[in-house]
């Protein structure tokens, strides 16, 4: 089965600063692939790189038939990668319910065939509290309410593959076990997904495949469950 998410070799630098060394890694459809590593590690690069925002300055990123090196983020987003950014990206002064309008219509193609009605319905079935705060300005939600928001606008639009940036970040305990039982369901169902986590056991627990990224380098990679029962790894490479 060809990779639907393929990087080879990726290198970025932030002027002089070598941010990503040579990271290769792929996602298969349906996969959950998790990059895991300690603050300063480069995840965060690395999903901003694949999303557009960031350009590499060697390697290549393809997605599907799409070179993620060359193309525009809005254009990278319409093909159906959708990046939920550490820190998610929520636009603050409008309301629950006008981000979830700008999501939808992000994209017709990915939506046709469903209204925007029934669209928030099945989103609301994952987080039934934002039913609650639709006309509510996302700025005024609590961190929690906000991360159920910055995951409920991709889903309106079926993404092809979700990358999530440090989704547990900054959470209550309560709050990231809601996040990673939703993230669950959704591998379950099939969806693919590519997620950076400082969490590495939380991480491990969710992925079938994992990549352990050290000072910009893939320095690991196996089956979760693998590196999971790795002691060593979870302590030399994350002093976990």
């Amino acid at each position: 089965m060809s990779a639907l998410l393929s990087v080879q070799n990726l290198e970025v630098n932030y002027g002089a600063i070598r941010a990503l060394r040579g990271v290769t890694l792929n996602v298969q459809p349906g996969e959950t692939v998790a990059v895991i590593g300690a603050n300063g590690a480069g995840k965060s690069t690395l999903m901003r790189t694949l999303s557009g925002l960031l350009r590499p300055t060697a390697g290549s990123a393809v997605f599907g038939d799409m070179d993620l090196s060359k193309a525009a983020p809005h254009v990278i987003a319409k093909g159906g990668l959708l990046h939920i950014p550490e820190g998610r990206g929520t636009l603050g002064r409008l309301t629950v319910a006008e981000n979830l309008r700008i999501a939808f219509d992000r994209d017709p193609a990915a939506t046709a065939g469903e209204s925007f009605e029934d669209a928030c319905e099945r989103v609301f079935a994952r987080f039934p509290r934002l039913k609650e705060r639709l006309k509510q300005a996302a700025g005024s939600m609590s961190g929690g309410e906000q991360q159920q928001l910055a995951m409920a606008r991709p889903l309106l639009a079926k993404p092809k593959l979700l990358m999530l940036d440090e989704p547990s970040l900054g959470l209550s305990p309560v709050m990231v076990s809601t996040v990673f039982s939703v993230l669950r369901e959704l591998r379950d169902a099939g969806m693919t997904i590519l997620i950076v986590e400082q969490n590495a056991r939380a991480a491990l627990k969710l992925s079938h495949r994992a990549y352990v990224l050290k000072q910009g380098r893939m320095v690991h990679e196996g089956e979760s469950a693998s590196l999971l029962a790795d002691n060593s790894v979870l302590s030399h490479y994350l002093g976990a």
